[in-house]
C-alpha cells in the first residue's frame, strides 16, 4: 500500500531539518536538503515498522488486523 506523508522542512542556517507532519517524533537534520528528505523517508519506515510491531505485540494471542482508510 502507498501511503503519503508530508514533510516539513526549513534551512536553518547551514542544516537543513524537517519532520514527518503526521507522525509525532519522525524529525531529522542533515546538511543538504536531499540528505533530509532521504533520512526522513527512512526514519519513518523504522518507524511505521517499529509502531506495528509494538502493536501487535501489544495485542498478545489472537488478534485481526483491519485496513482503515480516511
Amino acid at each position: 500500500m502507498n501511503r503519503e506523508y508530508t514533510a516539513v522542512i526549513k534551512q536553518s542556517g547551514n542544516w537543513w531539518i524537517g519532520w514527518i507532519e503526521e507522525v509525532p517524533g519522525v524529525n531529522c537534520q542533515e546538511s543538504t536538503r536531499d540528505a533530509l528528505l532521504d533520512s526522513l523517508k527512512e526514519t519513518l519506515r523504522e518507524a511505521i515498522e517499529f509502531n506495528r510491531q509494538d502493536a501487535i505485540s501489544a495485542a498478545e494471542g489472537e488478534f485481526q488486523e483491519e485496513p482503515i482508510a480516511i
